[in-house]
């Protein structure tokens, strides 16, 4: 047994000890994932198909009517073919405090910043668990300091950032992974102080009527790395960043208009991001429980080719499907085309629960036309075209 594992389950065990003597309420759920690549793998070592096993349980302790809580969220996963995929962390380990109009939270925490559909460019806080999944949606737990004041239609925050989280990569055996591997036993930073720079966020939050609006500033130690190459490896880089964001969301009727932009900053250049659109809904297709959601778009960045991210000059069209019966079963479709070098992006997402206890979830992921010149970060996962079906049963 490997140190990360080892301390995975001390942590596991130490912790689920103190919540069950704080009598929490506990919940969870364990889960098998199957993968199957339609393609063989470019690299050495890599396979066509490939099994993990999750483990994510939930403790929970709630008093003085609420005003008080302590979260405990461990996760772990076993991976039968990446040793860097089998790994764990602690997804939310922290108490809050309400009193008056005023909240404080401290320890390891998730933090959501966003409301586009196929990036979330404001949505800063935490590291992306690309290990995980690429699409950016699985977050490493931040450790925290947060006083917010509640106001009736809003809030706003500080956050105190103490210790940074490094990305997690895929290593030599890993499928969805860069064509050199990521050295992240070696990674280095602009700011001395490496990961123990203090970082800081603000964000401010209001409604006004059907506008929801965000206003977000963050100081310290970027999230995405640069990759620079050293020798036969890439290594991460992590530079100093000023980064101030916005997201708005205008509701009507059947109608959601979606905008996030961001202006970042380091030492040596800036650039701006946005993405933009809507989501329309029609509601009772077939006077049927069931509702169908259109989703168009737009994402822009300044750095063009240069970016780090494949959403420089891209549209995204997508569906959403929402039987809204007793099994939740609902289905997100989506492509997005780029338009520069006419490179497509397609995937699938669905679920739906069997009884109670049992949830299935299936994926699908699939890369077309890419150019290594135009589009060198998409054309890295040409040949990474998978399926995923995954069985859930909470506790």
């Amino acid at each position: 047994m490997n140190m990360k594992t080892r301390t995975a389950l001390l942590t596991s065990l130490l912790m689920t000890s103190l919540t069950t003597s704080l009598q929490a309420d506990v919940s969870g759920n364990i889960a098998v994932e199957g993968r199957y690549f339609s393609h063989n793998g470019l690299y050495p070592l890599q396979e066509n198909s490939n099994v993990s096993i999750s483990l994510q349980p939930e403790f929970r302790k709630r008093w003085d009517n609420d005003r008080k809580s302590f979260t405990f969220i461990p996760f772990y996963r076993w991976d039968n073919n990446d040793d860097e995929r089998s790994h764990g962390d602690i997804r939310q380990l922290d108490t809050t405090i309400a009193t008056g109009d005023w909240e404080y939270q401290a320890g390891i925490s998730k933090v959501f910043w966003g409301v586009t559909e196929s990036q979330h460019l404001v949505d800063i806080i935490n590291q992306t668990d690309s290990v995980e999944n690429i699409d950016g949606e699985d977050k490493l737990g931040q450790p925290m300091l947060r006083v917010s004041r509640i106001f009736d239609e809003g809030s706003i925050g500080l956050y105190v950032l103490p210790y940074f989280r490094e990305r997690t990569f895929a290593g030599a055996s890993g499928r969805l992974r860069t064509p050199l591997v990521v050295d992240t036993d070696n990674p280095r930073f602009e700011s001395s102080d490496d990961e123990r720079h203090i970082d800081y966020a603000l964000r401010w939050n209001h409604t006004f009527d059907a506008v929801d609006l965000g206003l977000s500033y963050f100081d310290g130690t970027s999230r995405e790395p640069e990759l620079q190459q050293v020798g036969a490896s890439l290594v991460p880089y992590y530079r100093q960043i000023q980064q101030v964001g916005l997201d708005l969301q205008y509701t009507s009727d059947s109608w959601l208009w979606k905008l996030e932009a961001i202006r970042r900053e380091n030492a040596d250049t800036g650039y701006n991001a946005a993405v933009g659109g809507f989501e329309y809904t029609f509601v009772g297709i077939n006077d049927s429980s069931a509702d169908l959601g259109a989703i168009a778009e737009y994402h822009t960045d300044s750095r063009d080719k240069l970016a780090t991210s494949p959403f420089q000059n891209d549209i995204f069209l997508g569906a959403r499907f929402t039987l809204n019966d007793a099994q939740s079963t609902e289905l997100l479709a989506g492509t997005v085309f780029d338009l520069d070098s006419n490179s497509k992006t397609l995937r699938i997402e669905a679920s739906r629960r069997i009884g109670d206890d049992i949830k299935i979830n299936f994926e699908a992921q699939a890369v077309t036309d890419t150019d290594a010149t135009d589009d060198p970060l998409l054309h890295s996962l040409r040949a990474d075209d998978f399926v995923q079906l995954e069985f859930q049963r909470f506790f």
